[in-house]
């Protein structure tokens, strides 16, 4: 009886851990405007025809103010109500303040506790320190806004997975080719297998220190 309690107990332990090794939140429910087909956009309310065709054609967007700004002419009540449902996840380390307040339900009391905690090491540690302001839900909320960077060189495979559009066999080539020396042996070899564009999306998940 004893030893089926510890196995239990273990087993229950590696569940939890999983997730606390990704490094990009789950936001399944979250569109990324880098990757959602036109069809899914455009059943969002506040995206008309025009509007997706300029969003579609402005691909790649390599953080959430660029995506603002091509938003610029859809008022500001309306981007509110967006962007719950479309958002590019932000750089928890580089973000600034203003890109960190487009997060839903961000105001400047938590973009402060946002930048308090940096650099963060993983997400755990943002569910540990932004955990000391908010529950457990609220914090699932935002994680679903947020990324921290894998290091290239050292990271999980399931580090890796976390990436959006990062399958097994895209994750087996950024492994294949370690240790990198520099950003530019990371853009030639994943180069190999798909377009600059798709490069410079995933460059923004990935650091070397």
């Amino acid at each position: 009886m004893k030893l089926k309690l510890i196995l239990l107990v273990c087993a229950a332990t590696a569940m939890t851990s999983l997730p606390l090794r990704a490094q990009v939140g789950h936001n399944d429910q979250v569109l990324n405007p880098n990757r959602a087909s036109q069809k899914a956009l455009l059943q969002l309310d506040q995206l008309d025809s025009t509007r997706v065709a300029t969003l579609v054609a402005g691909r790649p967007y390599l953080s959430m103010v660029q995506l603002d700004t091509t938003l610029t002419d859809l008022p500001e009540a309306a981007k509110k109500a967006l962007y719950p449902h479309l958002f590019l996840p932000i750089n928890l380390n580089t973000a600034a303040e203003g890109e960190i307040l487009l997060v839903p339900g961000v105001g400047e009391r938590m973009a402060h506790e946002f930048e308090e905690y940096r650099p963060y090491k993983n997400l755990q540690q943002f569910r540990r320190e932004i955990g000391k302001y908010v529950d457990e839900n609220e914090i699932a909320r935002l994680e679903q806004y947020v990324f921290v960077p894998i290091n290239l060189n050292t990271a999980a495979e399931a580090d890796i997975l976390s990436i959006p559009g990062v399958g097994k066999r895209l994750a087996h080539e950024f492994e294949e080719y370690r240790p990198y020396k520099n950003i530019e042996q990371f853009r030639r070899e994943i180069g190999k297998y798909v377009d600059e564009n798709e490069v410079a999306r995933l460059e923004r998940y990935v650091i070397l220190d």
